[in-house]
Parts: C-alpha cells; structure tokens; sequence
C-alpha cells in the first residue's frame, strides 16, 4: 500500500491523461492499468469548451484520484495562480507542481519551483514536485512544506529511460523515508520495473502509453512492470558479482578418474 499526504492507494501508478488518440481509449488504458490516481491539466480542461466539461465527466467515471498539474507554467505566479484555479475546479488540495525553466529539454525552474512550493503549502496544498535529482534541491523542497518528490529520470517525452543511475540511486539513498515518484522520461515497462526494483515509491508516465501503437495494452503492460518491480524489491535481489557462483552444490559430488 502506498501512502501519500495521509491517503492510501493501492497502485503504485500514477496515469497521465493526455495525447491518446480518443476518450474511450483513455478510458480503457486507464482502467486496465490498474492505476489510483490520474494526472489532469486544468488548461484542457479549461480550453474546450463543452468539450472540457465532458472530459471531466468522464475523468470523474473513473473513480480514481485526480492529480490535477500545472503543466505549461514558466513562472511561479502562473503556476501559483494555475493551482489556486484548479483546486476549484477539481475539488482537491493534491497538485502537481511543474515550473518549467528550459524550453528544449522542459526541465524544471528549480528556483521558481521552491518558491511555488512554499508559497503552495503555506495556502494548504499537498503539494507533489516535478524537480531534478539534486539532492539540494530535494533539501530546498522539503523545508518548503512538500512531503513527496518527483524526480525526473529523463526529459518529459523522451522515452530514454533512466540516463543517471548515479543520480537516482543518490536520491533514493539520501531520502529514505520520503516518497519518491518518478515522473518523467519513462519510455518502455522495463525501464518501470528498473526504477520500482531500485526502491522508488511509484511512478507517473503519459507519453509512452498514450502514444504506443495499442495504448491499452501498453498500460496494461506498464501496471505489471510496476507491480514486478516492486515485489522484486521487497523480495530482495541478488547484487551483481564478478565471479560465477555454481547453482549446483559441488561438496559431496562423486569424483571420477
């Protein structure tokens, strides 16, 4: 069970819900992924119209938790100002916090993140980060009031995978009791099952389910890596060796000459 901001839920996979080629197959993705919350942008569903209000309809179908996120900010007065309209909008405190500070690569303002973020919970949001791996930033970003982070593993839509090792198992070492969620640059289910064997707590894709030739599918596929990734790390693994290691005990074997 995964706990976030004193909320239980039983999946371990956060769902975004853009970029797929209709409702009802984001609808279906999502269900079948087996996902708890869902990632919406309070720009789709301000921007449509009616089309808006029959997107949060069918979001509200689900009964899952909604994430709502504040994709697309360049600022902390516009993320702030994003979020504010969205916990009116989506009934909800939970945000996604996302400043963007590079256009090619949408890495994160991590300056203008820490500012939004203090300036979040002190107004009462649970608020979940899209940030970096620095460790001094994550620091920044708990002193703020956040009690989850979102690291990227890769630039948003690349598909790359995780690209820093080092990186990720620094973060995940210096920050044992926080939950961390991998957001960002996940591209197939074994980079998932990767990152849950190295003990995250979650992660949160969009792009690689909603863009695949059979988004269901791959959503189904993307919900067993996870949950493989995670048992396999509550198991405990083998750690690599340089040597062979026989499967076949060798003491009391017959000697032949």
């Amino acid at each position: 069970m995964l706990t976030l901001y004193g909320k239980d839920l039983a999946s371990r996979l956060l769902l975004g819900t853009s970029q797929y080629p209709s409702p009802a197959t984001m609808s279906e993705a999502i269900r079948q992924s087996g996902a708890s919350v869902v990632t919406v942008s309070l720009r789709r569903e301000m921007s449509g119209g009616r089309t808006g209000g029959d997107f949060w309809g069918l979001i509200q179908s689900l009964a899952l938790d909604v994430l709502p996120n504040t994709a697309g900010c360049h600022s902390v007065k516009e993320a702030v100002t994003t979020a504010q309209m969205a916990r009116e909008v989506f009934g909800t405190n939970w945000i996604k916090l996302e400043v963007i500070g590079e256009h090619d690569t949408l890495q994160p303002d991590v300056f203008g993140l820490v500012e939004a973020a203090r300036i979040l919970s002190e107004d009462g949001f649970a608020v979940f980060p899209y940030t970096t791996t620095d460790l001094v930033v994550a620091e920044r970003l708990l002193e703020a009031g956040c009690r989850v982070l979102m690291p990227w593993c890769a630039p948003i839509g690349s598909a790359m995978g995780p690209v820093d090792l080092f990186a990720l198992r620094a973060i995940r070492g210096h920050f044992p009791e926080t939950p961390l969620i991998i957001d960002a640059g996940l591209g197939r289910p074994s980079h998932a099952a990767q990152v849950m064997e190295m003990g995250f707590d979650a992660v949160l894709l969009n792009t690689a389910v909603a863009k695949a030739g059979d988004p269901v599918g791959m959503a189904r596929a993307f919900g067993k890596a996870v949950e493989a990734g995670r048992e396999a790390f509550v198991s405990g693994m083998l750690e690599p060796r340089d040597m062979a290691a026989p499967s076949t005990p060798v003491i009391g074997q017959a000697v032949f000459t």
